[in-house]
């Protein structure tokens, strides 16, 4: 089965380095540097509240949250 495609911005060269270097420097993974970054500074935000909201809509009944 075919997986649905999602939208992957381009995150400039710079930026990448930078969280190379304070992953290493916190000893984790970049993408769980990132993970946190961005839920710590868009958790408030509408566009969370919205795909929040959109996501419980689109669960199946009886579907069970890890």
């Amino acid at each position: 089965m075919a997986r649905p495609s999602h939208y992957s911005p381009a995150i400039s060269r710079f930026l990448v380095s930078v969280l190379y270097h304070e992953a290493r420097r916190r000893k984790m993974p970049m993408t769980r540097l990132v993970n946190q970054l961005l839920t710590q500074q868009l958790s408030d935000s509408e566009g969370w509240q919205q795909t929040q909201s959109l996501r419980i809509a689109e669960e199946p009944p009886g579907f069970v949250k890890r």
